[in-house]
């Protein structure tokens, strides 16, 4: 699944993140892309939290990638 949360700012590139892996069967991977900088520090604070697993976090000019791989 893909997540487009470009254009967003805080904090909702997070709170778009949390309903997409809500919707998803656990082992799901979920890519999503965003221009705020602020959820770089929020997705790994929340995934953190979480059982939840980031497997890519990387900035390609003024976006910002994420893999996160959804746990039980």
């Amino acid at each position: 699944m893909y997540l487009d949360a470009r254009g967003l700012r805080c904090p909702m590139p997070l709170l778009k993140l949390k309903q997409a892996l809500h919707g998803l069967a656990v082992n799901d991977i979920l890519t999503v892309s965003t221009t705020d900088a602020v959820s770089q520090r929020d997705f790994v604070a929340f995934l953190g939290q979480t059982k939840h697993q980031l497997l890519l976090s990387e900035q390609r000019g003024d976006e910002f990638y994420f893999e996160i791989k959804k746990g039980v």
